[in-house]
């Protein structure tokens, strides 16, 4: 089953938050109810990237190989789909 990364951008602060999910548009329903501790009252957040991957385990690797750049740049090379992913981690072709 595909699965997705997601990057949300939070239109209060311009801060971003990764994550993935299997319902991406069901999670950023979430994330804009508050029932996300990591981004409750620092949205709304608008989804400005998917990007999928064969399955759920694939994506939750991508999630965190992606947080452990800690790095504003990084992100901003996946949404302009640039960034270097490892051969391990390759998204599906778009």
């Amino acid at each position: 089953m595909v699965a997705y990364l997601y990057i949300l951008k939070s239109q209060s602060n311009g801060r971003y938050y990764i994550g993935s999910a299997i319902d991406p548009a069901r999670r950023l329903h979430e994330h804009n109810s508050g029932y996300v501790t990591a981004t409750k009252n620092k949205g709304p957040w608008e989804q400005i990237k998917l990007v999928a991957f064969t399955d759920d385990s694939i994506a939750r690797q991508a999630e965190h190989y992606l947080k452990k750049q800690k790095s504003r740049e990084a992100t901003e090379k996946v949404i302009a789909d640039v960034f270097p992913w490892p051969t391990s981690i390759q998204p599906l072709k778009q």
